[in-house]
């Protein structure tokens, strides 16, 4: 899919921290992506603040912990860690798969994997489930959430009773989006 001129626009102003994580686990061979709300806020041309950036990667947490020197542990059981990149701290969350909701908020388990649409599929809504690579110049949009912005509209990635009954909170989410 081409990537969007609001994107390549961007790409000329993204934090350099955020490039050099993005090359750092590129060099080591785990392809990464900026993922979700900053990509939906670039397409939208909303201003996005330098470290509210989330790059998501097929690197494990323990793989991610061993290519930079300052990282602090976040959420290593659902695979997240922060990179801390000079002022800038940098969420590197793993891809992966999640269990069931039991308690109406986080899932019983997850799984970790190397494919970029499954994690794009747990997602909550399609304008979410965006990557970018800037490093590549490429742009993943499986869900149609670009389309979706376009016609203002508010869809859950899959059926909307399994996405609100997963997490409570989603469907103040999509009352927040609209």
């Amino acid at each position: 899919m081409p990537v969007p001129a609001a994107l390549v626009r961007a790409a000329a102003k993204l934090p350099g921290p955020i490039l050099e994580v993005l090359r750092r686990l590129d060099v080591a061979g785990h392809r990464s992506w900026i993922v979700g709300g900053a990509v939906r806020d670039l397409l939208l041309h909303r201003p996005r603040e330098a470290s509210d950036f989330d790059i998501a990667t097929p690197a494990t947490p323990r793989e991610v912990m061993a290519l930079f020197p300052k990282v602090v542990p976040t959420g290593v059981e659902h695979g997240t860690v922060t990179v801390l990149a000079g002022s800038f701290a940098v969420e590197v969350t793993t891809f992966r798969g999640e269990g069931a909701y039991q308690d109406g908020r986080r899932p019983e388990s997850v799984t970790f994997h190397r494919d970029l649409e499954a994690d794009l599929a747990r997602r909550d809504f399609t304008m979410n489930a965006l990557a970018w690579d800037p490093l590549a110049g490429e742009f993943r949009d499986p869900y149609g959430g670009r389309a979706d912005m376009a016609r203002r509209l508010v869809r859950a990635v899959g059926t909307a009773e399994a996405r609100f009954a997963e997490d409570g909170l989603r469907p103040m989410t999509a009352v927040r989006f609209a």
